[in-house]
């Protein structure tokens, strides 16, 4: 499966060879600007523990999945708890936070004690 992926015409072998400054260009602007300026000393410490260990624990969820992460599974947190998340080649240039659902989908039920008359009104169709 990693034999035949490809991001922007590179493969996964000549993406993990990269500087980080070759691999920020073949990001779009918002990615490629963040790494441009700096990465934060948090995601620093992020990628050296990343480089040390297989499985990290983390709450950076803004830190972009760079090619030397992939084959690692690192928990990230979603407000609630940590989701082990395994960083597979297809995931480069996305962010953390994108495999973790932060939010739960709400479900709503009939009006509530102090609702007002209109707002008590359930269409029968």
């Amino acid at each position: 499966m990693a034999d035949d992926f490809q991001y922007r015409g590179y493969s996964l072998e000549e993406l993990q060879k990269m500087n980080m400054d070759e691999f920020a260009e073949l990001l779009d602007s918002r990615k490629r600007r963040t790494i441009k300026r700096g990465l934060k000393e948090r995601q620093k410490k992020l990628l050296k523990k990343i480089r040390e260990n297989d499985h990290v624990k983390t709450h950076e969820r803004d830190m972009i999945v760079v090619p030397e992460m992939t084959g690692k599974t690192i928990a990230v947190y979603n407000g609630e708890e940590f989701v082990d998340v395994e960083i597979e080649p297809e995931m480069i240039g996305h962010y953390l936070g994108e495999f973790t659902y932060n939010r739960e989908e709400v479900e709503h039920s009939a009006p509530g004690l102090g609702a007002t008359r209109s707002s008590k009104y359930i269409p029968l169709k």
